[in-house]
C-alpha cells in the first residue's frame, strides 16, 4: 500500500523534527485520520523524498520526524513548458492538475484576447498562488518530488515578445500541414494553448513570428481543457516516458 505523501515547502533534512504546514496537518489528521506513529513520505520540491512518521498530534500542531532521504525521481526526460491562456471556472485547476500528472515541467499562465476570465493585481497573484498549490497537490498524488513552477500571470503578447529559447515551439490547429507524429523527436517543447474560443488570429500570427509551428492532433477541434492534455499525452507517447 502506498504511503501518504505530503509536500512541505521548507527545506527538509534527515533526522529533523518539523511541524507540518497547517493545510497538510489538517488533511493528515482530519481527512486521512492518521494516528501518531503513522508512516508518511515528505518532500520539499527540491528533489528526492524523505521517509517520516507522525511523532505527535497536538491541538494545533502535527509534528513529524524525518528519516533517511531517498533519491527517488519521477520526472520526464521530455521538458515541456505549457503556456496556457487563462480558462474560466475550474478548468484551469483541472488543466494544471492533469498536466502535472502527465509530466509537464513548468506552466506559464497568460492573458489572451479570448480569455473569459480576466485577472489583474492582487487577484492575479492569489490565483497564481492557488495554481501553484494545485501543482503541489498533484505531485503528492502522482509521486513527483519536484514541483513544476507556475509562473506569474502576464499578457500573451508580452510573453511572445521575449527572445525565443531552445527547443520546439508548438500550437495546435486541426488544419495544420503537419501532424505531431510527423515531427522529429524532441527533448524540449514549449506548447501554447488558447482559452475558450482558441487564440485570436493576430495572436496566432504573433506566435508564428515568434517561432511557433502549427501541428494537428487529428481533424477535430479540441476544447481548451482537452487540448493541452491530449498533446502532452501524445508527446509522452512519441518522445517521452510513455515509451518506457
Amino acid at each position: 500500500m502506498n504511503l501518504p505523501r505530503f509536500y512541505c515547502r521548507e527545506a527538509l533534512s534527515p533526522g529533523a523534527h518539523i511541524d507540518l504546514p497547517e493545510p497538510v496537518a489538517r488533511h493528515a489528521v482530519r481527512v486521512l485520520r492518521l494516528p501518531p506513529g503513522a508512516s508518511v513520505v515528505l518532500f520539499d520540491g527540491r528533489g528526492g523524498q524523505y521517509e517520516a512518521c507522525i511523532e505527535r498530534i497536538e491541538k494545533s500542531r502535527v509534528v513529524a520526524s524525518l528519516g533517511a532521504w531517498q533519491d527517488v525521481e519521477r520526472e520526464s526526460k521530455l521538458a515541456v513548458t505549457l503556456i496556457q491562456a487563462v480558462q474560466s471556472g475550474d478548468k484551469m485547476d483541472f488543466t494544471i492538475q492533469k498536466a502535472v500528472e502527465l509530466g509537464v515541467g513548468s506552466i506559464v499562465p497568460v492573458d489572451s484576447r479570448r480569455s473569459v476570465t480576466k485577472l489583474v493585481g492582487e487577484r492575479a497573484g492569489k490565483r497564481v498562488a492557488h495554481w501553484q498549490g494545485v501543482a503541489a497537490s498533484a505531485c503528492e498524488q502522482c509521486g513527483r518530488n519536484q514541483v513544476p513552477l507556475v509562473a506569474p500571470l502576464e499578457k500573451l503578447e508580452n510573453w511572445l515578445a521575449r527572445p525565443t529559447g531552445e527547443g520546439l515551439r508548438l500550437i495546435l490547429a486541426p488544419d495544420a500541414e503537419f501532424a505531431l507524429a510527423d515531427l522529429p523527436p524532441a527533448t524540449s517543447v514549449q506548447m501554447l494553448i488558447g482559452a475558450e474560443g482558441g487564440l485570436d488570429p493576430q495572436e496566432i500570427l504573433a506566435a508564428k513570428q515568434a517561432g511557433f509551428q502549427a501541428v494537428r492532433l487529428g481533424p477535430r477541434v479540441l476544447r481548451t481543457e482537452t487540448a493541452a492534455l491530449a498533446a502532452l499525452a501524445a508527446m509522452q507517447a512519441l518522445w517521452g516516458d510513455f515509451r518506457g
